[in-house]
């Protein structure tokens, strides 16, 4: 539950969760907002202290090409980070309570939304409220959770050419509102829902919450049609953006592969020609490159395994893939039984718990930094 919370995975271990004090709940969700920008924090302030360049490694959790720096100095920019961080909390608390929520159940909401954990204080997440506007606020602050702070910053000082630049951005809200309008239309073709309006709720809810790997459910999406089911799938391999708080394997590498793919199209019809990836107008380093292939293909090695462990004791396939991507994600709900509804995880048994731990910690601290505490040499330096 402790490794769940702070590596904002969202997947628990408790079967009746409005059984267990509010202390405990209150501090398991606390674990996620920590967790959610901790881990920033720690790339930025810490580790420069054990002789490694900070900000590198804050590259290598926000993923893909760095963004440049946001301030000369790492601790103005944890700072920074971390009041646009309250301020986003502060502001998702209020207009819930707004909406006739409970303080407590409004930071619950809020810590989970913000860090993109998906930890509840009720049975049924966000389902249990029922309530239009409660998801409407959440699934706002789910897809704002996975943008990339550093536009925030950009915000703050009112450069909105550098917003209006991300490529990732853009690609991300296009990923996004193609798959919310896919999984309307799917829902409201098979019947699911009376209405689009309806369809458009529950699809918009959990497309936000499952590629920004927040782990809400407010629907049970394990009756949606094959079609929306299959969206939601593939939202679980993308992820939100680098630097965010979201999991996965993020959409600054997603991009990459994709212009990567394409440069080796031009490569054999022009075997003579020069080509280089760019992002924002600027080559990509090859070492940049090879480094985000590596990490897609260590990514998807682990959740094969974690698939085959998961399977091991006796789990369906579907249940078995969505809980690795669940752990390796950080994502914290799945398909089948993994999904709403189902059996979760609190009956698989140790050994499973245990690789899943550890697979949720290597998926939050991007895999490469796992392995590198593994090195004799990193020690050395």
């Amino acid at each position: 539950e402790a490794m769940s919370g702070f590596t904002t995975t969202g997947l628990t271990n408790i079967e009746n969760v409005e059984g267990v004090a509010k202390s405990i709940l209150f501090w398991r969700s606390l674990t996620h907002w920590l967790g959610g920008m901790g881990i920033v924090v720690l790339f930025v302030a810490l580790l420069p202290l054990m002789g490694v360049e900070g900000f590198q490694l804050f590259g290598a959790e926000a993923v893909g090409p760095t963004k440049s720096k946001l301030t000369p100095k790492m601790k103005n920019t944890a700072i920074i980070l971390w009041l646009i961080y309250i301020a986003l909390t502060l502001l998702q608390t209020i207009l819930l309570l707004f909406g006739g929520v409970s303080l407590f159940d409004a930071l619950i909401i809020t810590f989970g939304s913000v860090a993109t954990g998906g930890f509840a204080a009720t049975n049924g997440s966000i389902a249990s409220y029922s309530s239009s506007y409660v998801e409407i606020v959440t699934t706002i602050f789910m897809v704002l959770a996975g943008v990339n702070f550093s536009l925030y910053f950009a915000l703050v000082r009112k450069k909105f050419s550098t917003i209006w630049r991300d490529g990732e951005l853009k690609v991300y809200l296009a990923i996004y509102f193609s798959a919310t309008l896919v999984i309307t239309l799917s829902l409201l073709q098979s019947g699911s829902y009376p209405s689009f309006a309806t369809s458009l709720r529950y699809g918009a809810f959990q497309s936000a919450s499952i590629m920004t790997t927040t782990g809400f459910s407010s629907a049970s999406y394990n009756s949606w049609p094959p079609l929306a089911q299959g969206v939601l799938l593939l939202l679980m391999f993308i992820g939100g953006s680098a630097g965010s708080t979201s999991g996965g394997i993020k959409v600054a590498r997603i991009v990459t592969l994709f212009k990567l793919g394409r440069q080796n199209v031009k490569s054999l019809l022009h075997p003579r020609g020069v080509f280089t990836i760019q992002r924002e107008e600027e080559p990509i380093p090859w070492r940049t490159v090879n480094a985000i292939a590596g990490f897609v293909a260590l990514y998807l090695f682990l959740v094969l395994v974690s698939t085959l462990v998961v399977a091991s004791a006796g789990y369906d396939l579907l249940t078995s893939l969505t809980s690795g991507l669940c752990c390796v994600g950080n994502i914290g709900l799945g398909l089948n039984g993994v999904g709403p509804g189902g059996v979760g995880f609190t009956t698989m048994p140790n050994y499973v718990k245990w690789f899943l731990s550890f697979m949720m910690l290597a998926g939050r601290l991007e895999i490469y930094t796992v392995l590198a505490l593994f090195s004799p040499n990193f020690w050395k330096r």
